[in-house]
């Protein structure tokens, strides 16, 4: 009776031991699963991210380019407007001046 008892005993420790071996190694092909899904997400989320970011480059490049040749436009216009703003009241400053530095004040 007691052979038996301890037989049952040894049967039910192997049989719990077998359950804690299949949980472990399910664990761990889970743990290896969830490592694998979270690289690929994080390739995918990094080739999205790069994508994006070369997507962006290009449309500002170009615009970069638009952009540099307006403003050297706007800029030749301004010094257009400028030299002959400064030609056109020229020989007023000079007359200005001449009367000034002519005139002696007492």
């Amino acid at each position: 009776m007691e052979s038996t008892g301890i037989q049952q005993l040894l049967a039910a420790e192997h049989e719990a031991q077998q359950i804690v071996n299949a949980a472990r190694t399910a664990k761990m092909t889970r743990l290896k699963q969830a490592k694998e899904e979270a690289e690929t997400e994080v390739s995918e989320h990094k080739t999205s991210t790069e994508q994006g970011f070369q997507r962006k480059l290009e449309a500002t490049s170009g615009d970069s380019g638009a952009n540099v040749k307006r403003l050297e436009q706007e800029t030749n216009a301004k010094i257009e407007q400028l030299k002959n703003e400064a030609s056109r009241i020229s020989k007023d400053v000079v007359d200005m001046l001449l009367k000034n530095v002519t005139t002696v004040n007492n």
